[in-house]
């Protein structure tokens, strides 16, 4: 059976590597937290595209690099849209970890963590945030 994590690009040429990794790997991150993946689409786009959905959506006026839609019925079961801002990613790799990749995964797996109900409001909400990056970060694959 097909693994339901998608990969689809707006306003980019972005196609992430190891694409089957990633499904495994997200798969694995939702099932250790005691979720089922129903489908979770991963939508990779500019930084205009993105704000333009920050403004509309959110009504925040700042670009992000990524936005979580929570589009569940059930509390266990994982159903969402997560967009990423391909320029931000490309932009903090550069200003913080120096590694494209590195920070790709870990702004899609902080995605998936908001579907899984962790927040980064507060400092230790973000510190919790963090620490689940960093462990599931650890367990890739790819």
């Amino acid at each position: 059976m097909a693994i339901p994590v998608f990969f689809f690009e707006e306003d980019t040429q972005f196609k992430p590597k190891n694409k089957a990794k990633l499904r495994d790997w997200i798969k694995a991150t939702v099932i250790a937290e005691g979720y089922t993946l129903s489908e979770l689409n991963y939508i990779f786009c500019s930084d205009t595209y993105l704000l333009a959905m920050n403004q509309q959506y959110l009504d925040h006026d700042t670009y992000t690099d990524v936005i979580t839609f929570d589009n569940s019925e059930l509390a266990d079961v994982v159903v969402g849209d997560i967009f990423i801002s391909i320029d931000r990613i490309r932009e903090n790799a550069a200003q913080f970890s120096g590694n494209e990749t590195d920070e790709l995964h870990r702004v899609m797996i902080h995605g998936a963590l908001h579907l899984l109900g962790y927040k980064d409001k507060t400092k230790a909400d973000k510190s919790l945030m963090t620490e689940k990056e960093n462990f599931y970060l650890a367990k890739r694959v790819v």
